[in-house]
């Protein structure tokens, strides 16, 4: 048991060192591309957009955590669209893959910002939200993992990619993430 944890924490380190972020074609590690990514949604939300999360199972957790930071200690306005009656009708009228989308054509305004977190970066109803977040003019955010080449991670305006083939590992990542940026920003507001 010992050594497992021990293994755990130590490719969470190396992980760590192997996160990268795409803009584009630029291409950088973990600390430039939080400081890209935070100054997105900080230049959005200081000017009124708000930011919409959207992911499944774990993602959908990390999704409705990370809202609800965002508003409570950073004063943004952040929304999940991960509420249980509204999954349930729109998986039941419209058929799962739409089960972001909806919310996204119904409460995107240009601007804002969609944070969309997936560890395959092959979730189509993540996909069917990007999207329609960008038929509204919103900027993306994507937060991916496995294959470096999934969809989702060339579909943002900024797009982390952890480098690994394991749920647990890329889904703690991806709220570690979230953490950074969210500290980041609170850190440039307090100046």
């Amino acid at each position: 048991m010992k050594s497992a944890a021990a293994g755990f924490y130590h490719s969470l380190c190396q992980l760590t060192r192997d996160i990268t972020y795409r803009a584009g074609d630029a291409v950088c590690g973990l600390p430039d591309g939080v400081a890209a990514a935070a100054e997105i949604l900080h230049g959005q939300t200081a000017t009124g957009r708000k930011l919409m999360f959207v992911g499944n199972g774990a993602s959908a957790a990390i999704s409705s955590h990370m809202a609800t930071d965002f508003w409570k200690t950073g004063g943004m306005r952040a929304v999940a669209f991960n509420d249980s009656s509204g999954l349930t009708c729109i998986g039941n009228d419209y058929g799962y893959a739409h089960l972001f989308e909806k919310p996204v054509e119904m409460f995107a305004d240009p601007g804002d910002v969609l944070v969309a977190i997936s560890s395959s970066g092959r979730s189509e109803n993540i996909l069917r939200a990007v999207s329609a977040a960008r038929s509204r003019q919103c900027l993306v955010l994507t937060l991916s993992g496995f294959d470096p080449e999934n969809p989702l991670a060339s579909l943002g305006d900024g797009n982390f990619h952890v480098p690994v083939n394991s749920y647990g590992l890329v889904e703690v990542l991806h709220h570690s993430i979230c953490h950074c940026l969210l500290d980041s920003i609170v850190a440039t507001r307090r100046g």
